[in-house]
């Protein structure tokens, strides 16, 4: 049985999370809410929510954890040329763009909207308010891909320290939340960002350089990471020398 959170208890030792033979691996706490505050006192312990619509808040600690390490994001010759294509319209015709936090909440919206397979999404409006909440205090962070004036890419998540939550990605075009990463990546890594928490495990995220670690191994980063100061002057960063 797991706790249930009121308003003001704390969150229980990640070590209690459910495990695989519990049939819900990771699965630490149902209840609280998404305030601000949980959700940075979250963020801050290594537990993130993920629950359907008919679901009430449930937090996980997943073990093994998912991360990105930024020296190790891995670019194909494709998306190379992709980039070098944007890199120049970005400089010519303008018909390409790469914004931060222009459209922050619409970028969470196309990530909640129904995918080509049908599968429902977990981007509930209790989420969409309360990471709302975050990116007006500074925390939470969109990365835009803009063609022809339309937002056809991006991927959002949070940002304590020097640590980067990743949440969700959408496309509307070939490789644009792709195109998204490249570019966010970039950033975090030119900030001193070493690793993006991406909390599960995809085949997709692997194909982009992602591993699995340890719990153990990510939470004794993560104490070093959010220990730094915020990142400030969120803007893209030319990926190529013109």
């Amino acid at each position: 049985m797991i706790p249930w959170l009121e308003l003001d208890s704390p969150f229980p030792d990640v070590c209690t999370a459910l495990t695989e033979e519990d049939g819900a691996a990771g699965l630490l706490a149902a209840g609280g809410d998404l305030s601000p505050r949980r959700l940075l006192d979250a963020y801050r312990h290594g537990i993130f929510p993920w629950f359907s619509e008919n679901q009430p808040i449930l937090w996980w600690s997943t073990d093994p954890r998912m991360v990105l390490k930024t020296e190790q994001f891995t670019v194909s010759a494709s998306l190379r040329k992709t980039l070098r294509k944007v890199h120049r319209s970005m400089a010519t015709d303008r018909r390409w763009q790469i914004r931060f936090d222009f459209a922050f909440e619409h970028v969470m919206r196309e990530c909640a909207a129904p995918r080509r397979d049908g599968a429902g999404t977990w981007i509930s409006e209790d989420i969409v308010t309360g990471y709302r909440a975050l990116h007006r205090l500074g925390y939470a962070h969109s990365a835009e891909v803009w063609l022809d004036g339309k937002l056809v890419g991006g991927a959002y998540g949070v940002s304590i320290g020097h640590m980067f939550y990743g949440e969700s990605m959408f496309t509307r075009v070939s490789d644009a939340s792709k195109i998204a990463l490249a570019y966010l990546v970039h950033f975090l890594r030119q900030h001193g960002v070493a690793m993006i928490d991406c909390q599960q495990q995809t085949d997709h995220l692997a194909s982009l350089g992602a591993q699995a670690i340890s719990r153990r191994e990510f939470l004794l980063h993560l104490k070093q990471a959010i220990a730094h100061p915020q990142i400030h002057n969120w803007r893209p960063l030319p990926l190529f020398a013109d």
